[in-house]
């Protein structure tokens, strides 16, 4: 699991300073995921949407000088070669961090050539911080 935590270190370093070169590296081409949104509406996507959505929220962040506030909530191992992270992902803008965020189960597959890359996601979008910090207190 070392190497997994090093790797998801890294992730989350790239994720912080809007790195669209890693992400297109990490995330799996067959890649799927779902979002919920805080009215409960589904939202399926795969890759491409993925690599667009990063892109357009890093580009905006670079513009208005905002920043990602990450939490690494829990890490198991869920499949041989497969590991869960459940990220918690906020925003801090003019010093002030958001009261909402959203929660990445993020699910991770180790290939053939011994490396990590995002596979499947399941996103809660529009959590309150006030929850997840009662989480992290528990």
């Amino acid at each position: 699991m070392s190497g997994f935590q090093e790797f998801l270190d890294d992730f989350l370093t790239s994720w912080h300073n809007c790195s669209l070169d890693d992400m297109k590296y990490i995330i799996n081409d067959t890649y799927q995921a779902r979002e919920v949104s805080s009215q409960s509406e589904l939202y399926d996507f795969g890759y491409e949407e993925s690599i667009e959505g990063w892109d357009q929220a890093f580009t905006a962040f670079k513009n208005d000088e905002s920043s990602w506030v990450l939490k690494k909530l829990a890490v198991t191992p869920i499949r041989r070669n497969e590991m869960l992270a459940i990220i918690f992902a906020t925003i801090e803008s003019n010093g002030k961090q958001s009261d909402t965020g959203n929660v990445f189960f993020n699910t991770f597959r180790k290939g053939a050539e011994g490396n990590w890359k995002l596979v499947r996601s399941y996103i809660e979008a529009g959590v309150s911080i006030d929850y997840v910090d009662q989480l992290i207190k528990e």
